[in-house]
């Protein structure tokens, strides 16, 4: 009893969902619409993402963004005459405990439709419990390595293609030739390595060495004596917390900044910015979706960040490489393929999500490539300049994510 109490004191000290939210067991939450007269009732919206853990950062703003949609949606009349009832769990960067958390969106809540997840381990630990078990339909919003192909499973984070093929180009014209791949040792980094270097060698560069290191590595003065010492031109970094912050700030101390060096990282946004001082990744660039610099030459972008400001100040921000973009890509092309469907069983809501777009959203419009069941987004590249993102490359439309 204790220890629910002090999780829900904790999380309603640092959640945006004080106001709203109910507890119906450790790790699960339910906002309920401000009306529910429906005859049919609500339409049942999980969220699974990790609200706890070393990735809570990136999961509180996914579960932070699901709420703002819903609200907009039902404040504008809902979904076929009917409220959303968003129903959330608790992830908790820890696979065993989110099929166990999951399974209740799907056995006791028997939700609609699933949308979590941020690392592709979890996205594999979750999709059965949901999509083969579960029959339920399933979104995933993150970045991701590609691959992943199963039925009523839908894509709406940037792919390899997505952030390799216009940005590796970039980087060896403004950085140089020779790459070091350092990596966490799962799926992701293996999978999109295969992909950068096939890019970086068919444009001209060469990778030095590619090497794996445990998730909680937080050491890695070998591997710095490495990239100097081989005089590297571009680390290509898929290290993440709770390590990168450590491995950025000991190349800053080694003087690989200082010396030319240029760093890089697919999943850095304005979240991750903040694990250094600003000096310390100075230049980092970086290919994403999304970045908050995009606002002033993009009304709806704009909008859309407002919106998430007024509602959720605070630590957790909207940005893309925490999944925070591709949920709301997610919810609102979902949201355009109920409309279209005029009903909620997942065959149906799959059939019109295949071919959903929406005119408007973070970073611009986006679309589900008919039989890939990824999207087609725009990409920018941005540099990290004083400890924010300054843009200096942008895809000439909606690029194409090459899978399935």
């Amino acid at each position: 009893m204790f220890n629910n109490k002090l999780s829900r004191r904790r999380f309603l000290g640092n959640f945006a969902f004080a106001s709203a939210a109910i507890a119906t067991g450790t790790g699960s939450w339910v906002i309920r619409p401000d009306w529910a007269n429906a005859a049919e009732g609500p339409i049942k919206l999980g969220i699974a993402t990790d609200l706890t853990g070393s990735l809570g950062y990136a999961g509180k703003a996914d579960a932070n963004v699901a709420r703002m949609v819903v609200k907009e949606i039902n404040d504008a009349g809902g979904l076929l005459g009917r409220p959303i009832e968003l129903l959330i769990e608790d992830t908790a960067t820890n696979e065993s405990v989110a099929v166990g958390n999951v399974r209740k969106l799907i056995q006791r809540d028997k939700v609609d439709m699933v949308l979590g997840a941020i690392t592709s381990s979890m996205r594999n630990a979750i999709k059965d419990v949901i999509v083969a078990r579960g029959k339920t339909l399933y979104i995933y919003p993150q970045l991701y390595e590609g691959k992943e192909c199963t039925p009523y499973l839908f894509c709406t984070g940037p792919t390899p293609a997505q952030q390799c093929d216009e940005f590796i180009p970039w980087l060896i014209k403004n950085g140089g030739k020779r790459f070091a791949l350092p990596s966490a040792n799962y799926i992701w980094p293996h999978t999109l390595n295969v992909y950068a270097r096939k890019v970086i060698e068919n444009n001209g560069g060469e990778v030095i060495f590619e090497e794996y290191y445990p998730l909680d590595q937080i050491e890695f003065s070998s591997t710095v004596s490495r990239i100097i010492s081989n005089k590297v031109d571009v680390v290509f970094n898929t290290v993440i917390p709770p390590g990168v912050g450590p491995f950025f700030k000991q190349l800053y101390e080694a003087g690989f900044l200082k010396n030319g060096g240029r760093l890089s990282c697919v999943y850095y946004d304005e979240n991750t910015l903040n694990l250094n001082q600003a000096d310390e990744i100075e230049g980092l660039a970086s290919c994403l979706d999304y970045f908050k610099t995009l606002t002033p030459e993009d009304p709806a972008s704009a909008k859309i960040h407002a919106a998430y400001e007024k509602q959720f100040p605070g630590n957790f921000l909207f940005a893309a490489g925490s999944a925070a973009t591709g949920t709301y890509r997610g919810l609102k092309l979902w949201e355009a393929a109920v409309k279209e469907a005029g009903k909620v069983d997942r065959d149906s809501v799959a059939a019109a999500l295949d071919h959903a777009k929406i005119a408007e959203g973070p970073g611009g419009p986006a679309e589900m490539v008919p039989g890939q069941r990824h999207c087609k987004m725009k990409m920018y590249t941005a540099v990290s300049k004083g400890g924010n993102y300054d843009i200096v490359a942008r895809s000439a439309g909606l690029v194409d994510p090459k899978e399935c």
